[in-house]
């Protein structure tokens, strides 16, 4: 129904900067919300920053200031700009969408990606 296919993850030294991008395809009428989430091993998957279809975006404390999260409506996409990682950013980043079906009466959607493994490390 709805695919998000993820890039941009790798290996950078602290310090240095990342940018993913997550692409939504499929039987889309319109996302609400978009994000990233982000699962390190023995650890829960948590929320790292959301965007809304207006450009309101909400972001974890420890990312704050750091990491920028923004979106392409026409492109359905969502990119998230990070930037003095740490060694404690590494972990797999997931994407989110949260929408409505073009079909289906418009019925909610919520889909993730596979995941992007960011590993900052000297």
């Amino acid at each position: 129904q709805v695919q998000l296919v993820e890039s941009g993850g790798g290996l950078v030294q602290p310090g240095g900067s990342l940018r993913l991008s997550c692409a939504a395809s499929g039987s889309i009428f319109s996302i609400n919300i978009m994000g990233w989430y982000r699962q390190a091993p023995g650890e829960q998957r948590d929320l790292v920053a959301l965007i809304t279809r207006g450009g309101s975006t909400n972001y974890a404390d420890s990312v704050k200031g750091r990491f920028t999260i923004s979106r392409d409506n026409a492109k359905n996409t969502v990119y998230l700009q990070m930037n003095s990682l740490k060694p404690e950013d590494t972990a797999v980043y997931y994407c989110n969408a949260d929408g409505r079906l073009n079909y289906s009466g418009g019925s909610r959607f919520n889909s993730w990606g596979q995941g992007t493994q960011v590993t900052v490390s000297s």
